[in-house]
This record gives structure tokens, sequence and C-alpha cells, in this order.
């Protein structure tokens, strides 16, 4: 496709006049109005937003060009984005891929002569239930089969809603219950219940129930939240000067249980921010959605202008005089490390997604370097149902150090896919069988917390969920994922695509993480495609590995090699020269 010689600016004026006045923290937003005008960011344009917005154009190069879904050369404003990580490409995502290409006569990275249509082979989007999936433009596809291909290409393809088992359902009881889009249905089914009975309670209160109800951080951090919304509220600060930061940028493959609330029951996360922001004494609110989701952009965005008509969001909410409190949405552009806290802070304030050094800490200099809570979806979730049910009835499900509910991402070989809420406490193989049990003849392995988790074989699978026991067998909940491998896949296929994420997905802020992840890349790629293993590729994966997890900035890096590093401990002939199909054959 050719640049064209000029470049016209008469429909973005309106968008600009929009944004007149406003600071740099609307840089995202802007961009991407503005992108949606011509499917790409000409410098004319980017200039212009910069004297909109007074940021310096240098500064929003240096923004779009961290961002995978930003493009600052001619791209078509419709982007077909296939899934090729894990669980896409297990359930059959390379077939589907190669019909699409042949269908559109395009390799990954090309746009149709004609300008139309840009095609993209793209990380996890967050579907796992549905491998393989796709998305075409903001049109979500899951399930897809090579016949389903021209369906899905003209756009007729059915949307797939989330796949939601297990029980007793709590935090997502509501889900699939209820119009997503109506308030009305939402309050029907219990919605601001918990809001109400919190503005009859002092702040003070529901700090000391949330302390009580043990509820850790559901995204990985396990940090404790009644701990962190009274560091927050301590902090000094007016209320205007203090926030309520929901992360929303699930993007590590095989993570996709926030989605299903913010799909099926949006009004909930707004909710439990707004009894946070109470309980916190915040008056902004903020949800950070990965770019990926544009269906729940649609319903959280949806839901917060019906929230503000219905008086749920704004001054004086339900009546009660000074409790202010209002919700920004913001929808990220692909960058895996903007759900590290702290680089979601930079993406906010409209900066390149770099994490910060900590300390501080965001309880004290969080957003805009004030006092923050930050928590994830899930975790917000929880503490409603905490509200609603008690801390008596809560800590009835789990166990004494894991009460409460769980939700579970199960993906990849088994029957059943999908988002599992259950009480703390069920084994793996308990929640494999849940699913429907394994596609084929037995587990060959699992991996557990994500790509940043680690894997384990047949002999632990009667280890219990639980924060305890996965302490004392090494192993995180993480985000609570949960894929399993039958005896058909090369594992060492998966640990390149793991390697492959990491080294795609690292800001490059700091050298440990920048280097170490391309090196391991380079390693475990010619161990499956070029020679296959050296005798030192242990040793050095070992080495790489130790210096990331010590020295790298953030969690990122921190965490780059926990999978593969698990998979080479635990089965060391994937690393042997004459293992020539990469399955296993000792559970060690």
């Amino acid at each position: 496709m050719v640049q064209p010689a000029t470049i016209d600016l008469t429909a973005l004026g309106p968008i600009l006049d929009r944004y007149r006045g406003r600071g740099r923290e609307s840089l995202l937003p802007l961009l991407h109005e503005a992108q949606d005008v011509s499917g790409w960011l000409p410098r004319e344009v980017l200039q212009a937003i910069g004297e909109t917005l007074h940021v310096p154009l240098a500064d929003i190069h240096g923004v779009v060009e961290f961002y995978s879904m930003f493009y600052n050369e001619p791209t078509a404003r419709r982007v077909i984005r296939v899934c090729f990580d894990p669980a896409c490409h297990m359930a059959g995502s390379p077939a589907v891929r190669l019909a699409i290409e042949e269908r559109l006569g395009l390799k990954p990275g090309e746009t149709s002569q004609d300008g139309t249509i840009t095609y993209e082979t793209v990380p996890c989007l967050g579907m796992c239930e549905h491998a393989p999936n796709a998305l075409n433009g903001d049109r979500t596809a899951g399930d897809l089969t090579p016949a389903d291909v021209d369906a899905f290409l003209e756009g007729v393809y059915p949307e797939p809603e989330p796949k939601i088992y297990g029980g007793p359902l709590i935090k997502l009881a509501r889900a699939g219950k209820i119009d997503p889009t109506s308030l009305a249905d939402f309050e029907k089914y219990g919605g601001y219940k918990a809001l109400r009975k919190a503005l009859t309670m002092r702040p003070e209160d529901i700090l000391s129930m949330m302390k009580g109800s043990d509820v850790l951080g559901r995204g990985g951090a396990m940090f404790p939240v009644g701990l962190k919304w009274e560091m927050t509220r301590n902090a000094p600060g007016h209320p205007a000067e203090k926030h309520i930061v929901a992360n929303a940028d699930e993007s590590e493959p095989g993570t996709f249980k926030d989605r299903a609330l913010m799909e099926q029951d949006p009004f909930s996360l707004l909710e439990a921010m707004a009894v946070a922001g109470y309980t916190v004494g915040a008056e902004n609110g903020w949800i950070f959605l990965r770019g990926e989701y544009p269906r729940a952009y649609k319903r959280l965005s949806n839901a917060i202008e019906k929230a503000r008509a219905a008086g749920y969001l704004g001054h004086n909410i339900l009546g009660r005089r000074g409790f202010n409190f209002d919700i920004e949405l913001r929808l990220g552009a692909g960058a895996y490390i903007c759900g590290e806290e702290t680089a979601l802070f930079e993406a906010i304030e409209g900066k390149r997604g770099f994490p910060r050094i900590k300390p501080p800490f965001p309880t004290t200099h969080g957003l805009f370097h004030q006092p923050t809570v930050i928590n994830n979806v899930e975790t917000l979730a929880a503490t409603t149902a905490v509200l609603n049910m008690g801390v008596e009835q809560w800590h009835k499900l789990g166990t004494a150090e894991s009460p409460g509910t769980k939700w579970f991402c199960v993906s990849g070989r088994v029957l059943r896919p999908g988002v599992y809420e259950v009480p703390f406490g069920l084994t793996v193989r308990q929640l494999i069988q849940m699913a429907g049990g394994v596609i084929g003849r037995e587990v060959q392995a699992v991996l557990l917390g994500g790509a940043a988790g680690v894997f384990i074989g047949p002999r632990r699978l009667d280890t219990p969920l639980t924060y305890e026991d996965s302490k004392a067998q090494g192993f995180p909940i993480g985000s609570g994922v949960i894929m399993v491998f039958d005896e058909a896949v090369d594992l060492r296929e998966i640990m390149y695509m793991l390697a492959r994420f990491f080294a795609h997905e690292s800001c490059g802020k700091c050298y440990p993480c920048a280097l170490g992840t391309q090196r391991q890349l380079e390693i475990v790629e010619r161990v499956l495609r070029y020679g296959g293993p050296l005798p030192g590729d242990v040793n050095m994966l070992r080495d790489i590995g130790l210096a990331m997890t010590q020295t790298s900035l953030c969690g990122l890096g921190q965490t780059a090699a926990s999978a593969i590093l698990s998979a080479v401990d635990r089965w060391p002939e994937l690393m042997q020269p004459d293992s020539s199909n990469g399955r296993i054959v000792s559970d060690n």
C-alpha cells in the first residue's frame, strides 16, 4: 500500500476539539480515536495530537511505537488477528491460519493491495476456552475450524460468550442470567446491594471485614486486600487525590477469567470499585482494559454511562453527601507489561508502559504519584461477595488459610475448557475431571499459574489448589491458569511458545530481561528447530534464568524463565540430544 502524499485532517478536527484543554492522561484514548479514522497514525496526525494535548511529538512517537496495536505506517482499518499461543495451537490454530492466509492471499504482517485488510498473528487474545480464536476488527470469534474461515472473514460468524462452570457461583452468580447491558437486570439480581450496605457502615468497619475475610490478590501477587485498602486510606491526601484502579489487562497466555465478568456482569465491577472508593476515601476510579477485549470495552462503557446517569457514579452517590466517585475507562493497545501495576500507571498517564522502581509503593505513590489502590478484577469481585454474604459465610468456603472461591482458567487438552469458580481446596485432578477429563489417553503435563508459572507432571495432580499447598509444592496459583497437555503434545514446542511470548513482550527497560528473554528464546528455538540441544544448554538456561530472576526490574523478567526451567528440571530428557519428539518419558 502506498502512503498518501498528503493527509486530510478534516475528519480528525471534531475529535481534537473534544480533547482540547485536557492533559497527557488523555493520550491513549485520543490515539485510539484518531487511528479509527484511517487505520493508522501518520506524522501529521501525531503532530496535531501533540499540539492539542501539549505533549512533545517525540514522546507521542515513543508511545505509539511501544504498543503493538498502534500503527505509524499505512495499515488497513480492519485488522484480522489470529492467536498463535499454546491453547490455540493445540486446538488447531495452524490449520485455521493457513486457511485464512490462502483466502486473503496474505502472510502475517501484510496488508491487502486495496488497503482494506491487514492480517496479523498475535499472542494470546484471552479467549482460551474458545481456542482457536481470532478477532475480525472488533468482532470476536472462537472455536474456529478451517471450514468457518469464510463466515469469519465475512463478519457473520457468531461471537462466542464466556464459558462459565463450577460452583457455588458467587462472584459469577449473575453471569449468563442477566442482560449485561441492562442496569435494571443488574439491580433485579442483587446489584448495588453491597454498595448500599457499605454506605450504612463506617469505612473502618468495612476495612475490618476485608482484613477478616483474608482475601488475597487474585491476579497473582496475593497481597491482602484489607491491608492494601487500609494503607491507602491512611496515606495523606484529599479524596480528589486518591485513586481506585482496576487492573483488567489480563494478557498472559491461558488467562481469561476477568473477561468473563466484564462481558457478562460489567456493572458488578463498577459497584466493587465504588465500594473501594467509599472505604478508602478516593474519588477517582480507573479501569485499564487490554486492547484485545473490544466487547468488554463496549459493555463496560455502556455500564459506566448508565451507572452515571442513575446516580451510582458522580457526586453525592445514593444521597450520601460528600461521597463522590467516578470512573474512567482506559483501553490499552497490546502490551503485556502494562499488567504490571506501575507500568499500568505510566500507561494511563500517557507514557510508555515502563515499570517503576519500587519503593515507593502505590499505596502512597501510585497513579500520578498519589495514593492508589490497584486490584485485579476478580479481587474486587471478591470484596463485594464478602460484603454481601459476611465474613463467616465466606470462611465456610475453601480452607482455613485459603477461604472463599477462586476463578480457574482451565484450557488446553480438556473436553470442557472454561472459567471455573470453585472453592479453594479442589485438587488439580478434580478440576480436570470437572472439565470433562483430558482429550487423549492421559495427562502428560499441566502448566499452573500461566506463562510465568510452572509445569507439573501426573504424580502431582492430587495437589490441592490452595495458597498453602501451592507454596509447599513450589508452584504459583497466579491468575488461576490450569493448562492441560496430553501425551501427544511436544512440550519443547510449548516451551518455545512461552519463550517467544516473553521475548516479544519484554519492554526493554532493564537489560537482564531485554537480553535474557532473547537469549532464552534463541536456545529453545534451536533445540526445537535448528539442530537440537547442545551439552551446555541446560546450564546456560539456568544461568540466564537466575540472572533474570535476581536482577530484573519487574515481575515479567523475574518470572520469564520459571515455566521453562521447571520443565527442564522436571524432565531432563527434553534437553537431551537424542530427544526426538519432545514427549516426556518420566515424571521426576
